[in-house]
């Protein structure tokens, strides 16, 4: 499918060349968007600026289901290089958009809080209790803060929850900077 595109060229001579590098640019786009409605391509060079020598502007205007999206700015003293990188931004914030309206937005685990049950300091674990009564193996190394010798029994902490061979585990445990969600349990 040929994406609709238009091309605006501002106080630049205009050129084949130019033209047929925005639209091989423009092609590329399908690739990382479904159902492109149109595109709108302004190349120019912006009035009264400070600058010694041309500074060339490419903005980018995207037009997809239910929203616009702008890629505005992009300038270098190098007109291809503006276009370049307003294309690159474009494909950024297309492909952000595509996995966000797929649902394929990272989601984070969430924490568990509970508190420090027993420590064998001289083996270097311990295990720690949930808020829910579960308990979760750890060791030395699956601490985030403080070190492990700073740990106390009843201290709150909150961890990642994990299954290991051995059973539940808890990895990132941090004690002292969280306060848990129901104090009142632990």
């Amino acid at each position: 499918m040929q994406i609709p595109l238009q091309i605006t060229i501002r106080d630049i001579p205009p050129s084949e060349a130019l033209t047929n590098h925005i639209k091989e640019k423009a092609s590329k786009l399908e690739r990382f968007a479904d159902k492109i409605i149109s595109c709108h391509v302004v190349v120019e060079v912006p009035q009264k600026h400070k600058h010694n020598g041309k500074i060339y502007n490419t903005r980018i205007d995207i037009t997809v289901p239910k929203e616009e999206i702008v890629i505005n700015k992009v300038q270098d003293e190098d007109i291809y290089v503006s276009i370049r990188d307003a294309f690159n931004a474009a494909k950024r914030k297309l492909k952000t958009n595509g996995h966000i309206k797929r649902g394929e937005v990272k989601n984070h685990i969430p924490m568990t809080h509970g508190h420090v049950a027993r420590i064998f300091e001289d083996e270097g674990y311990g295990f720690l209790e949930s808020l829910d009564g579960r308990e979760f193996y750890f060791n030395s190394t699956n601490i985030a803060y403080p070190d492990f010798s700073q740990l106390e029994v009843g201290m709150a902490v909150q961890f990642l929850e994990a299954i290991a061979d051995e059973g539940l585990q808890a990895n990132r445990v941090t004690a002292g900077k969280h306060t848990p969600l129901d104090s009142d349990s632990i």
